[in-house]
């Protein structure tokens, strides 16, 4: 895969040299790029922003500069349409005012062969530039890692890339380990782990993980995923589809104060 990041700030991207994704870069598993905007400015000054049509507090980024940049970078639109990742240039801009980023859209986005991730600072991209690529038939994401507000898109390309790079076939070592993490396939959160020494500070491992009997540990595992996604993120019980649940698994959760039946996974306060 190849992912081009174009920023205002290069050097705020430096952290993908590190850890595994800088070493998929090394080895050559991803060809990840990073580029100044104002590289493709045309005036002494590197302008890359002016005054909002209608008024308003702070700059906009202009799309003729993006557009000179995308237009370099992203070459013709792939064969395909616009709801697909085919082979060609997915443009990816992190806004607050995007879709919610999720481990599905790292999933879709980790299929494309090539992404360009636009990074924009100040109150944003001129909206023409998402509507002039998504007209010409580019798939365009326009997402959010949250409902807060960032100085810039960076910092959200930092954690798209990542989310993206690790799902790569061959950059994380143990490919099992992504199936079992939190937000995965499974929806639910990742059961707590623990490691050497068996006792610290007054706390022990349960006894359970000690045992060596895997099936009982597998068993664990699971309750304590549906426990801990029951405790912090109730929504996504709700959004499993009861014929997942193993009975086992309705024992624990009814134990929780939940109900699962041929209409879902609810709360009992909701039955």
């Amino acid at each position: 895969m190849r992912i081009d990041v174009v920023t205002i700030f290069p050097d705020y991207l430096a952290a993908l040299d590190l850890s595994l994704v800088g070493k998929a870069r090394r080895t050559g598993l991803l060809d990840l790029r990073v580029h100044d905007l104002r590289d493709w400015t045309t005036d002494r000054h590197r302008t890359v922003d002016d005054t909002p049509f209608g008024g308003g507090a702070g700059m906009v980024m202009r799309p003729d500069v993006w557009g000179r940049a995308l237009d370099d970078l992203m070459g013709e639109p792939p064969v395909g349409g616009p709801d697909e990742v085919p082979a060609g240039a997915h443009l990816v801009v992190p806004t607050p005012s995007g879709e919610v980023f999720t481990q599905r859209h790292a999933e879709r986005l980790a299929g494309a062969d090539h992404l360009v991730v636009a990074c924009g600072r100040y109150e944003g991209i001129d909206a023409r530039v998402v509507e002039h690529y998504r007209a010409a038939g580019h798939p365009v994401s326009e997402l959010s890692i949250g409902d807060y507000v960032l100085n810039g898109g960076e910092v959200a390309a930092l954690v798209m890339v990542e989310a993206v790079g690790r799902l790569l076939p061959g950059v994380v070592g143990n490919p099992h380990s992504l199936v079992e993490e939190s937000h995965g396939a499974a929806g639910l959160l990742e059961y707590p782990v623990y490691t050497k020494p068996p006792a610290w500070a007054g706390h022990d491992v349960p006894d359970v993980l000690l045992s060596g009997h895997h099936g009982r540990v597998e068993r664990w595992r699971r309750d304590q995923a549906l426990e801990r996604t029951a405790r912090r993120r109730p929504d996504m019980l709700a959004a499993l589809e009861p014929a997942v649940l193993d009975r086992r698994d309705r024992e624990v959760l009814a134990g929780l104060g939940w109900t699962v039946d041929a209409d879902g996974v609810r709360r009992d306060d909701q039955v």
